[in-house]
């Protein structure tokens, strides 16, 4: 047997993996109840408008790539919010050679149709534009239990996956066109990349090849979603790749450059290779960033967040009170949630707080696991329960028109 087949025929769809599953389908369960709730924007006819030219017809003016002007914060959401409406436009353009006249979707004839005129002809526009962004969510999501699970077990990866799927603030993030879930995405992958690419520089040169190539995608992912989230991610993951990688510390440093190097070339094809769009990326303050307070203080005291509050409080005094639970697993995404939650943009729009969210939640996932295998377990597994169903109700009741 191959060895992709190999690979295949070893992944199993398990209890573990249903009960994850069936999480993350609540999770889209809540996005699309809050899509049917919304209305277009302005800024959704933004991100729909300059993601369509940059996959249609990107402006030939020097120093602009779209009507937008120069892209502030992060090319990726802008093309991720047009590709759907593109791709839909031609489908119903071919479609329209096999119906009649009266009853064509595309009512007109080689002029480009803007997005004010596509919210009458196409369906699902509202669908289709944010469609993108929730499924980030999604594999965000899946991400979280993957990394969960696999240090933690099945009941650590629950935890935090059940804390996710019904955090507002990431249900909100991935149904708003935007960078913000794309650069949540790429930098919780990027760090445990980071972290992998470590481990696997333990061992034969043969296996560092393909983790490096995931570490650069995953990089130009992250300049691409927001470029002031690159930096951060690279220096996360350099450091701990440091932490890791004894006896290989001195290779650490030229792993993550040649990783940046490729994103930056990732992130000019993103720009259609245009050297104009490409050189304000270098040219405007997007990337400025400095520490406040104030990130954490308004994410704790929302009311919606009582539950995620409460485990964090708890995993923080087990943390400290348990000396098993102070070990790499843990400490790592408490570290990488501490440094985003005080972050801030002063250049650009943008939101580190809630990329530190999915590390805090792994954090607590950690703790909350160690605390279900002590001698206390029925204990700490029905807090745990508990925490859990008061986030949930939390969620619920913000959610508009479901109460």
């Amino acid at each position: 047997m191959t060895r992709p087949f190999a690979r295949l025929r070893r992944f199993r769809f398990n209890l573990p993996q249903r009960i994850a599953a069936g999480m993350l389908a609540l999770f889209l369960a809540q996005g699309f109840w809050l899509m049917n709730r919304q209305t277009l924007t302005d800024r959704d006819y933004d991100y729909a408008r300059c993601g369509r030219e940059m996959w249609e017809s990107p402006s030939p003016l020097a120093g602009y790539y779209t009507s937008c002007g120069n892209i502030r914060d992060g090319v990726l959401a802008y093309r991720a919010a047009g590709l759907p409406l593109t791709l839909n436009l031609l489908l119903e353009r071919g479609l329209d050679h096999f119906r009649a006249p009266e009853d064509r979707v595309v009512q007109t004839t080689g002029a480009r149709l803007s997005t004010w005129e596509l919210r009458h002809q196409l369906p699902h526009v509202m669908l289709l534009l944010r469609l993108p962004f929730l499924f980030a969510g999604a594999v965000l999501g899946g991400a979280l239990w993957w990394v969960t699970r696999r240090l933690y077990g099945n009941w650590g990866g629950y935890t935090a996956l059940a804390l996710y799927c019904f955090s507002p603030e990431i249900i909100h993030a991935s149904i708003t066109p935007g960078p913000e879930i794309f650069a949540a995405l790429a930098v919780y992958g990027g760090v445990y990349t980071c972290i992998g690419v470590a481990h696997a520089m333990q061992g034969p040169r043969k296996k560092w090849r393909p983790r490096i190539v995931l570490l650069t995608v995953l990089f130009g992912i992250t300049a691409a979603a927001h470029i002031a989230s690159l930096p951060v991610v690279a220096l996360l993951g350099l450091a701990l790749m440091l932490w890791i990688a004894e006896g290989r510390r001195s290779q650490a440093l030229p792993v993550v450059l040649l990783a940046v190097a490729g994103a930056f070339l990732l992130l000019f094809a993103c720009y259609g290779f245009s050297p104009d769009a490409f050189s304000y990326v270098f040219r405007s303050a997007s990337g400025f960033l400095w520490v406040s307070l104030d990130p954490i203080k308004r994410f704790f005291s929302t009311f919606s967040n009582a539950g995620i509050t409460i485990a964090a409080a708890a995993s923080a005094l087990l943390y400290l009170a348990l000396r098993r639970a102070r070990y790499f697993g843990n400490t790592t995404p408490l570290f990488c949630a501490l440094v985003l939650f005080v972050l801030i943009m002063t250049g650009a729009h943008g939101a580190p707080w809630l990329w530190a969210v999915p590390f805090l939640l792994t954090f607590i996932g950690g703790v909350f696991a160690d605390a279900y295998e002590g001698p206390r377990h029925k204990l700490a597994l029905t807090a745990g329960g508990a925490i859990a169903v008061l986030q949930a109700i939390f969620c619920l009741l913000s959610l508009p028109g479901l109460i």
